[in-house]
């Protein structure tokens, strides 16, 4: 069995505002119209006119990752700065409405809003997607399988979406919330092999259900267009640093299963329901709260559950992908807080949600 490639490629979903009423603001009709060709060949519109994905090239590590992520924001956050607009990276904006947001008129998005009626328009939800390169398709479904058990630990990290319409939610990823509404999502199922994985999606599409596997949204899945297993679970990271971090994580997590299975060794696999426990958990109470060590069946802090992952399973693969100071990032942001927590820091201190919106945009322009 050949290693894998372990490249990256890191799809971002950023919301468009306007800075005077910081309100979200349709936007992508413009740049599908404009002769930006490097924005239009790096950008995939989505479902509402407020958002506009950018995907990175791939790269061979995380340094290149870093370059892409700082390459993208800059030429969105120029492109839309023509308009008096600005850029924001969470997992949902504090404030706008999703019953004010313009569908985007192509017929992808026109015929998801007619398949899925209400909840694709109420979909007004920002994620960040890391694809990691792995060629062999039995070790990417084992991948797949054994890495669900730590999707939980990077999505507390990850957390950005404290705040909806207006309101506090008491969670710190209230987008992981919201995303369950759609079909085909939450944790994905283990399969024995890649030819049972093809018979699931063989059935959907025979049974005219799906066009294909690009509409199966796990958390974790093998993509429809590349040999790369794709982590789907994380908010829209805010700051660059923490994009890379998690990418880093998801890299180096593949990067282990492909050492324990050269090896023939593994990670015990966990029932998916467990698994699902602690995933509300890290979507509940972000790192400030608790999750579950299934193998001694007790609760512990989060932050020393994440502390294990990155600095005992993680801890032999990192020098080697060069990436140990963007892995160890995650330590920074379990002392310093994760985006949610700063957003309600900001919140409670000013009780205003515009002002949570330019903390949002100033640290989305970190480093940019």
């Amino acid at each position: 069995m050949k290693a894998p490639s372990l490249t990256l490629g890191i799809e971002e979903e950023y919301q468009v505002v306007d800075p005077e009423s910081r309100e979200l603001t349709s936007y992508i009709t413009e740049i599908l119209g404009s002769d930006h060709l490097v924005l239009r060949e790096q950008m995939k519109p989505e479902l509402h006119q407020s958002v506009v994905e950018m995907a990175s090239t791939v790269c061979d590590n995380v340094q290149e990752a870093r370059a892409e992520v700082v390459k993208m924001r800059g030429l969105v956050s120029s492109k839309v700065a023509e308009s008096g607009l600005r850029i924001v990276a969470a997992g949902t904006h504090p404030f706008s409405n999703w019953t004010e947001q313009e569908i985007t008129p192509l017929e992808r998005y026109i015929g998801l809003r007619e398949d899925l009626q209400e909840v694709a328009a109420r979909n007004l939800i920002f994620g960040m997607h890391v694809h990691v390169g792995i060629e062999d398709r039995e070790f990417l479904i084992d991948a797949m399988n054994v890495s669900r058990y730590f999707l939980p630990h990077v999505l507390a990290l990850s957390a950005s979406s404290p705040f909806w319409e207006g309101r506090h939610t008491g969670l710190h990823s209230y987008r992981t919330i919201n995303w369950t509404n759609f079909p085909r999502t939450g944790l994905p199922l283990t399969f024995e092999s890649y030819g049972e994985y093809e018979y699931l999606i063989d059935t959907l599409v025979r049974a005219n259900t799906i066009p294909d596997s690009s509409k199966i949204w796990w958390d974790v899945r093998p993509n429809h267009s590349y040999p790369t297993l794709e982590f789907r679970i994380c908010d829209m990271c805010t700051r660059v640093e923490e994009v890379v971090c998690v990418a880093a994580i998801f890299q180096a997590l593949v990067a282990k299963l492909w050492k324990l299975r050269r090896d023939n060794l593994t990670f015990r696999q966990y029932p998916t329901p467990l698994i699902a426990e602690n995933k509300w958990r890290a979507a509940r109470y972000g790192t400030t709260g608790k999750l579950i060590d299934f193998g001694k069946q007790v609760e512990k802090p989060a932050p020393e559950l994440i502390r294990e992952f990155i600095g005992w399973f993680l801890d032999d693969v990192v020098d080697d992908l060069g990436s140990r100071a963007e892995v160890e990032y995650a330590l920074q942001i379990l002392e310093n807080g994760s985006s949610s927590q700063r957003q309600i820091a900001v919140f409670e201190e000013t009780g205003d949600l515009k002002a949570v919106v330019d903390h949002l945009i100033a640290e989305t322009a970190e480093g940019v």
